[in-house]
Order: C-alpha cells, then sequence, then structure tokens
C-alpha cells in the first residue's frame, strides 16, 4: 500500500514518446532500448515507448517498431505504444506489441490537426482497433486527449468526455486515459472530471496524463489520484509536449511525480539513478531539466535523505 494515499499510484513513463515528439531528433533504436530496460531496472511499471505517427509528421517515432522488436515479451508487458487507427494496433500487433493506447481528441478540430479525421471517425474504428487487440491477447486503452481545453475551441465541455467514456463502441478497453494536453487545468477541474468519469462510467482503471504548462502538473495529478486515478504519466526532465498543440509544452517530470507519490519500490539511490539516467537524455537531446525534484537532488541539504549529499539511500 502506497504510504501517501488511499490506493497505489503507478507511474507511466512516456519519455520515449510524448517526450521525444518535440524534440526534432531521433533517438539510436539501442538507446531507447537502453533506456526502457534502465526504466524497468529501477522499478518504473510502466513505459509508453514510442508510437506509430507517421515519421514524417513525427520523425523521432519513425524507429519504434525497431524498439519494439528488440524488447522482449516480457519487457513488451510493461510497455505501452500509442496508436490511433485499427491499421497501427496490426503493425505494432505483428512486431510483438501487446498494450496500446488507442488515442483521439475529444474536439474535432485537435482530432483533424492531430490525426487527420474527426473525432466520430476515431470512436467509429475503435471496435475494430479492439478486436484487433484481442486478437493477439493484447490490452487496448482508451485515450482522449483534450479532455479540458483545446488549442482551437477553448474549454471542453465534460458533457462530451463522459459522451466518448459511456459510448458504447468503447466496450472492451481496459483502462481510460484522461489527457489534459496543453497542461491548462486547474486542480478542482480534474479533481471534477475523473470524479465524474470513475462515477459515471463503466468500470476501467482511469490513467491521468498532465502536462506543467501552467506549473500544475504535480497539483493535477495529485488531484486525479485523490480523485480516483491509479496511474499518472509524466516524463523524465519534464521533457515533451504535442507538435500539434500549439500552446502545449513539457509532461509533468516523473522524477517530480515519484517524489510527490512516494510508491514503495522508489528509494532515494532509486531517485539518484533516474535523475542521472534523465540527465544524460535530455543533455543528448540539448533539451533543458524541468525537474524541481532533479534540481533538489543536487542541493547542499545533507540532512535531507533525497540529496546525494546525504550519502545514504533509504
Amino acid at each position: 500500500m502506497n504510504s501517501t494515499h488511499e490506493h497505489p499510484v503507478e507511474l507511466r513513463d512516456v519519455t520515449l514518446r510524448d517526450g521525444l515528439q518535440l524534440t526534432g531528433k531521433v533517438l539510436p533504436t539501442d538507446r531507447k532500448v537502453e533506456v526502457v530496460r534502465e526504466l524497468i531496472r529501477l522499478g518504473v511499471p510502466e513505459i509508453e515507448l514510442g508510437s506509430m505517427a507517421r515519421p514524417d509528421l513525427v520523425p523521432p517515432m519513425a524507429n519504434t517498431l525497431e524498439v519494439v522488436e528488440a524488447l522482449t515479451p516480457e519487457e513488451l508487458e510493461r510497455c505501452w505504444i500509442w496508436v490511433a487507427t485499427p491499421r497501427h494496433v496490426a503493425k505494432a500487433a505483428a512486431a510483438g506489441a501487446r498494450n496500446f493506447q488507442y488515442c483521439f481528441s475529444v474536439t474535432d478540430s485537435h482530432n483533424q490537426a492531430n490525426i487527420g479525421r474527426t473525432t466520430e471517425a476515431s470512436l467509429e474504428a475503435l471496435p475494430e482497433a479492439v478486436r484487433l487487440a484481442q486478437e493477439v491477447g493484447g490490452k487496448i486503452q482508451l485515450c482522449l486527449a483534450t479532455s479540458f481545453t483545446c488549442p482551437f475551441e477553448g474549454q471542453v465541455d465534460p458533457e462530451r468526455v463522459l459522451a466518448i467514456a459511456n459510448d458504447p463502441r468503447a466496450e472492451g478497453t481496459q483502462d481510460i486515459v484522461i489527457c489534459d494536453t496543453l497542461g491548462q487545468a486547474v486542480p478542482s477541474e480534474v479533481s471534477a472530471l475523473i470524479s465524474r468519469v470513475q462515477q459515471e462510467t463503466p468500470p476501467r482503471r482511469i490513467v491521468f496524463h498532465g502536462h506543467d504548462t501552467w506549473g500544475l502538473g504535480v497539483a493535477n495529478a495529485l488531484a486525479a489520484v485523490s480523485a480516483g486515478a491509479s496511474v499518472v504519466d509524466g516524463a523524465l526532465g519534464g521533457l515533451g509536449g504535442c507538435p500539434f498543440a500549439p500552446g502545449a509544452s513539457g509532461n509533468t517530470a516523473s522524477e517530480d511525480l515519484l517524489f510527490a507519490t512516494r510508491p514503495e519500490w522508489f528509494k532515494a539511490e532509486t531517485l539518484w539513478s533516474l535523475v542521472d539516467l534523465s540527465e544524460g537524455l535530455l543533455d543528448e537531446l540539448g533539451e533543458p531539466n524541468r525537474s524541481r525534484t532533479a534540481q533538489g537532488v543536487h542541493s547542499n541539504a545533507p540532512a535531507f535523505r533525497w540529496t546525494k549529499a546525504s550519502g545514504t539511500a533509504a
């Protein structure tokens, strides 16, 4: 049991998908595999390793299937892959993927910009995607982007989110991912929507995907957890954002989320290793480290066990 919350909270690290999307750089396959294996070694329970988005539109995702093929079935059990069509599911499944995040936007305008179709068209194709996932014994998530605000339409009515969550065509999805794509939501809004999803839609594991654009990434994640979410998404060093969402910036930092939620497997030495991994990766990409926890690790506070200055791990 997690000491900080009434139910255990899991982190899904999305560095290799949402984190890399805006960098414009393609990490080599072997480096991506190395990152996946290090995250697993450190105890991170779930990882989003890539996307089936068109490589001409999102170049950093070009070698996603090569990463899938390089991992063992046991490693892939911990990994998710972003998909937007049944064809994506079929291709990813053929490479060995078994966990699929079927994503589309609550608003038509963002779905058109991001995926090139209406929200209804994405929903219409969902049953076929579910069938293909089930055919290989896989799991599929219903992932709803722009659940709070849209870069083109502004504030999103919660009823639109609930209508999709309750649509019979979403039957067979094990999880529902509620996304604050732009990081513009505040904790009260997150709490209200997650509570309604939990109370008014079919029983599914609830995942909260937030961004830290306005500095409320951790606060929103904690609000989501208190309202019923059991998984929160983060990226190392706060890397990332959506290339098709003006105003989006980095994800909430994995380090910050772990420091706030304190799952049982997360110790001081785990944090230090995670920060080392994060700093190396961000340095390679030429990206800043936005994690306040990563900064804190290096602070001169020897009496605080989470800092490297303490010299001891607990």
